[in-house]
């Protein structure tokens, strides 16, 4: 039995939570989001908690007791707080900017890049060089993000490119001259 799907999942005040008809739906003040719920995984909501039930033992089921706890857990947290994700654009007069709903980043390329915001997401440029992606799914976060840093990854030599806030990025030596070789 999965250790993190037998974990009750607390629910804030504010937030409702349905499971019928093996779809799990959570509002929130933030929003609402929908999940199927597949295998043979039982959703039950007590008052303030919901539980995460599996109704065999099987590996398949096992694996989807954990899988659903966490995804439940984060829908939940989603409607109540939302998530965040952060990343700095690092290269000589490479910026972004908002021009109503797409963000335009000019990152060393020959042309501009449009980004369009996806429905759910809301991109902010608080300075030209810092991009935050918000909303409540944190799938789509994390996925908008990643296409975001795709633009322009950090190359290794001068760490130039799009990272997520506080990423290390592994600097590697340059060419050398052949002075002093024999």
């Amino acid at each position: 039995m999965s250790r993190i799907g037998k974990k009750v999942i607390a629910v804030p005040a504010g937030v409702g939570v349905e499971f019928k008809d093996k779809i799990v739906t959570v509002k929130g003040p933030k929003g609402t989001l929908t999940r199927e719920v597949k295998g043979n995984i039982d959703v039950k909501v007590e008052g303030a908690e919901i539980h995460i039930v599996a109704c065999d033992e099987e590996k398949q089921t096992n694996a989807f007791h954990g899988l659903y706890r966490a995804l439940i857990a984060d829908m939940v947290k989603g409607v109540s707080e939302g998530f965040t994700k952060a990343l700095e654009i690092k290269g000589v007069g490479w910026k972004g900017q908002m021009q109503g709903t797409k963000l335009v980043l000019n990152v060393g390329f020959s042309h501009p890049i449009e980004f369009s915001q996806p429905e759910g997401i809301k991109l902010e440029c608080p300075t030209p060089t810092d991009i935050t992606v918000s909303g409540i799914d944190k799938v789509l976060v994390g996925q908008v993000a990643a296409d975001l840093r795709a633009v322009r990854i950090p190359e290794p030599y001068h760490g130039y490119g799009i990272r997520y806030k506080g990423e290390h990025v592994e600097h590697k030596e340059g060419k050398t001259s052949g002075k002093g070789k024999k």
